[in-house]
């Protein structure tokens, strides 16, 4: 007598399992021109290192006599694997069963799938596509389901502990939208994915209005929306990404990122950062050009990129060594840190400081944002949250001024773990000069025979004021330097912070939020 009947039914509902909804509903995903969940977690994967857990979990009827007449898989899969040798926990929603919708145990394996990355501590990785929770299996919950209140994860220091990452694969809604909304970076497939907390049928009954996918959740709104951090053109693209941003960070809080082999030139001093920065101050220049000058060539990812345009932030590499990069873009509102800027802050602030990365700031800081429309937006509570995000930092800071500081934004640029240095383009003070100037002497100008010529007048006695000598005299920073040296220094720096950066591992006191 052997246990080979049982052991045979194993392996059956394993095959059933593997098949997912059929080959029908395979072949519909297929048409689509997306992958199944099992392909997304084999192509993300390293080649052969997935485990499943819960395999055999499904929704069974069975007769009178407790036999089985129908066995449908869980629409979820969840199990653990490696991304570049590292380990991860992964799942997602099988959009071939109920379109993924998040009910009965596949809810519980979505829960239990946190709960594992935070006892393993180790990365999460979900991808995901499900249409959220269902009027039809309402009345069939299981006890492991969605608690009132508990519904995106009842693990909420789960993001001070783990890197998670979110993939939109599809169509994405309620708590599976929610879900992707609970991550340390966000991604969506360009015309594939949509995110909404409810699905255009549930928005007309609701307000009464037809509304399509791509009005209600495309890759376009959330691009700008801040719900996601970057778009892929692909399911392949996205891959790629994933596996960039997990590579700058720790496998958990309690570790240090890990260094790669530099082959780059730790001396490497760039001729072109000598006139990057145009003299006339009309004229902006191009962030990224600096950023690229400055870290490891090649290394630097950007993220959030159609969010909060007039901050630029993303990882790096320093010698090696994986760091934050944040800049001004004064392409966008003139680089002024307008409300979305002010959030987007915050956030890589939190990222920063919760996987130990070293924040490397290029700053040419105009100030907070002015107008009807800023004031509207609530800039000044987001900015000086923001201010609060950075100074609450422990994480070492180097600051390079390598144009504007003004204002109590330029504050949001150091956190005083580091040291502050300025280009000779670099200029600061409580506000700039010409708006300073009309703000102090407008009747004066205004009463002069020649106000036009007045004005220009007292801009030029307030000339001075500009001078980065100035401050330098004053020991109101580290060091005036010639462009050309920011690489090393910047080595320096990174190389020098990972002595406090040993002391830093683990949790932090504030943990991040989404």
């Amino acid at each position: 007598m052997t246990w080979e009947p049982e052991v045979q039914e194993i392996e059956r509902r394993r095959a059933i399992a593997r098949a997912l909804g059929g080959d029908a509903a395979v072949a519909r995903q297929h048409a689509r021109g997306v992958l199944t969940i099992r392909e997304r977690i084999d192509r993300l994967l390293d080649p052969g290192s997935f485990t499943e857990i819960g395999v055999l979990s499904a929704s069974v009827e069975r007769d009178d006599d407790g036999r089985v007449t129908e066995l449908t898989p869980s629409n979820a899969l969840l199990g653990t694997g490696r991304i570049d040798g590292r380990d991860v926990v992964i799942g997602g929603e099988d959009a071939t069963i109920r379109g993924g919708a998040s009910d009965g145990g596949g809810s519980a394996k979505s829960y239990y799938l946190d709960h594992l990355a935070r006892e393993y501590r180790v990365p999460l990785v979900r991808v995901h596509e499900g249409a959220g929770g269902s009027v039809r299996t309402n009345r069939r919950r299981h006890s492991g389901s969605a608690i009132a209140g508990r519904a995106v994860s009842p693990y909420t220091d789960l993001l001070g502990t783990v890197p998670v990452v979110a993939a939109a694969m599809g169509a994405c809604a309620g708590i599976v939208a929610a879900r992707v909304a609970f991550s340390h970076f966000a991604i969506m497939v360009k015309g594939a994915a949509f995110l909404f907390a409810g699905g255009p049928p549930v928005v007309e009954r609701a307000i009464g209005r037809p509304v399509t996918k791509e009005e209600l959740g495309g890759w376009q709104l959330h691009s700008r929306s801040g719900l996601i951090d970057n778009v892929a053109e692909d399911e392949e693209g996205c891959f790629r990404q994933i596996r960039a941003f997990l590579s700058y960070l720790p496998t958990n809080a309690w570790e240090l990122a890990p260094r790669v082999e530099p082959s780059d030139d730790p001396a490497r001093r760039d001729e072109a950062l000598l006139s990057l920065i145009p003299r006339d101050r009309r004229r902006t220049f191009d962030p990224r050009k600096l950023i690229e000058r400055v870290v490891d060539r090649g290394s630097f990812f950007e993220m959030t990129t159609r969010f909060g345009r007039s901050l630029m932030t993303g990882l790096a590499r320093v010698d090696g060594y994986p760091v934050g990069v944040m800049s001004n873009n004064p392409s966008f509102n003139g680089g002024a840190m307008d409300a979305e800027a002010a959030e987007k802050l915050v956030r890589f602030a939190d990222l920063c400081d919760t996987f130990h990365l070293p924040v490397v700031s290029f700053e040419d800081e105009p100030g907070f944002m002015v107008g009807v429309d800023a004031e509207a937006a609530g800039t000044l509570r987001k900015g000086v949250r923001a201010l609060a995000a950075v100074d609450q930092t422990t994480v070492p800071w180097v600051n390079f001024i390598v144009r504007r500081a003004y204002g109590v934004a330029a504050g949001a640029h150091h956190n005083g773990h580091g040291p502050v240095y300025a280009w000779p383009s670099g200029e600061w003070g409580s506000i700039p000069i010409e708006g300073g100037v009309w703000a102090a002497y407008r009747r004066e100008i205004e009463a002069a025979p020649d106000p036009e010529a007045r004005r220009r007048e007292l801009e030029a006695a307030h000339e001075l004021d500009r001078s980065p000598f100035m401050r330098a005299e004053a020991f109101g920073l580290y060091d005036l330097i010639d462009p050309r040296e920011t690489r090393p220094l910047t080595v320096e720096f990174v190389r020098r912070a990972q002595i406090r950066l040993r002391e830093h591992a683990g949790l932090r006191p504030r943990l991040m939020r989404p």
